[in-house]
């Protein structure tokens, strides 16, 4: 297990926080032209390709700035329609995402990339001046990007960044005390005044609501849709209707949320008898069941579950077996096939920082599933190793590893394969923000004026008392 670590200024080494086929990548032309584009190319280009969304509005939404959303990512699939409509489809949003150790650096001579973007674009604003004494990392995942920002954390600060594992609520070098996030150094407990999160598994059981500690991001920002599938659907629902008189939309698959166990069958039969069974709070590819046959549904009901709600999605595969929705069937666009001929599907990550312009994106890549998409599906062969794209897996110790033979990167080779333009990559942009506003303002509204999770309004909308049980109150 890693101990707390004392991270010093000007201590930062990029070959400790990239993957190293990250390190030796080259941007790609397209991907560097978008991440420079201004805000104002990017609204008129997206104006232009849908001219039913006025200029000021769409400015309006990108210039959003969030009361608790402050780092956010989006996974988005590229899919297309049997008419050939082709679209970038919202799967899920993480409120502690990956990707900095995955993206080419877009300026080989700023040695940071996007840690350094963070903490001087985002963390310094929340900052604004206040006077930091003890600044932390806390992480319980991704050893490798929560000590990059750890020492980027360090180099804003001109001071020590405490960087703390905190992998369980039994842990007891870390507690809540007066107000306080606090650590235990050498049988003394040292008050934390800012800590940057990087808890991913139910940090609700382990942080509070509210705090005096400033935490980026704080824990309503998962409890609101950035770690709960559920309330994030309920969000995006709710954000839609404010969107349509701009003419904008959060783009999802079909999704039926408060979905009890023994209610799966019906709504996998009515959607065609393929559909995607998820744990609303589950991360890293866990809890995500593909459904495409009646062995893969008996698997799932014999399974034993800890919760009490699941949400059940249109599935997303080839064109000859998709889920049947009221929109229609969507399909995978892939890969470009290889020379077997062999197209996978990919999803995309997009990133974005909260900046005082708004959110900016701050970091892209792509993976792709094990196994090709066939035009049938082969007969005892899992549907989820040609649909699932996630690299997290746990060891045999409990440990995370990453399959990074299927990681795809914004590089020259890479990029060429993955069948996406300029166009698409403004589109997964624009929809990562709305879905991020979403649960931004969903937040909002779950929070009272005096800083507690109003818990009667969570238990309406999400009414699961196993999750509603774990949430730390102080």
């Amino acid at each position: 297990m890693k101990q707390t670590e004392n991270i010093l200024p000007n201590t930062f080494d990029c070959n400790n926080h990239w993957y190293e086929k990250s390190l030796n990548a080259t941007i790609h032309p397209t991907v560097s032209y978008f991440f420079n584009l201004s805000k104002e190319q990017i609204v008129k280009r997206y104006c232009h390709l849908n001219p039913s969304v006025d200029e000021s509005d769409l400015l309006d939404v990108l210039n959003y700035k969030p009361k608790f959303y402050f780092l956010s990512g989006a996974d988005l699939l590229h899919v297309t329609t049997q008419e050939g409509k082709r679209q970038m489809v919202v799967i899920e949003n993480n409120s502690c995402p990956s990707g900095q150790k995955s993206m080419p650096l877009l300026n080989e001579y700023d040695e940071k990339g996007g840690y350094g973007l963070f903490m001087e674009n985002t963390i310094k604003h929340v900052l604004k001046k206040k006077k930091v004494g003890v600044a932390a990392v806390i992480y319980d995942k991704n050893y490798m990007e929560a000590s990059g920002y750890a020492h980027a954390f360090a180099d804003l600060l001109g001071q020590e960044v405490k960087l703390i594992p905190y992998y369980n609520k039994e842990d007891e070098h870390v507690r809540f005390n007066n107000d306080y996030l606090e650590y235990k150094e050498n049988g003394e407990w040292i008050k934390i005044d800012v800590a940057f999160r990087y808890l991913t598994q139910k940090p609700w059981n382990r942080l509070p609501i509210s705090s005096k500690t400033v935490i980026v991001n704080p824990i309503i920002t998962c409890l609101a849709g950035g770690r709960n599938k559920l309330m994030a659907s309920k969000a995006y629902d709710i954000y839609n209707s404010e969107l349509a008189e701009k003419n904008l939309k959060i783009l999802t698959p079909q999704t039926i949320w408060d979905v009890n166990k023994n209610e799966v069958p019906l709504w996998v039969m009515k959607m065609g008898g393929k559909a995607v069974v998820k744990v609303p709070y589950s991360n890293a590819g866990q809890g995500v069941y593909t459904i495409t046959n009646q062995q893969e549904l008996d698997d799932f009901m014999n399974l034993d579950n800890f919760y009490d709600k699941f949400i059940v999605q249109s599935l997303i595969g080839n064109a000859n077996w998709s889920s049947v929705t009221t929109e229609g069937k969507f399909y995978h666009v892939g890969t470009m096939p290889d020379k077997k001929g062999n197209s996978y599907v990919l999803d995309f990550r997009v990133m974005i920082h909260a900046t005082k312009d708004g959110y900016k994106p701050l970091s892209l890549y792509s993976r792709r599933a094990l196994a090709p998409l066939k035009d049938e599906l082969e007969e005892g062969k899992a549907s989820w190793d040609s649909l699932g794209t996630n690299l997290s897996f746990k060891t045999e110790n409990g440990d995370w590893g990453s399959d990074t033979t299927r990681l795809l990167l914004m590089e020259r080779k890479a990029f060429n394969n993955l069948g996406i333009s300029l166009d698409n990559l403004i589109e997964g942009y624009i929809q990562t923000v709305i879905s991020s506003i979403a649960i931004d303002k969903m937040g909002k509204q779950l929070i009272s004026t005096k800083g507690k999770l109003k818990r009667k309004l969570m238990k309406s909308l999400n009414d699961d008392d196993q999750l509603l049980n774990e949430i730390m109150e102080s």
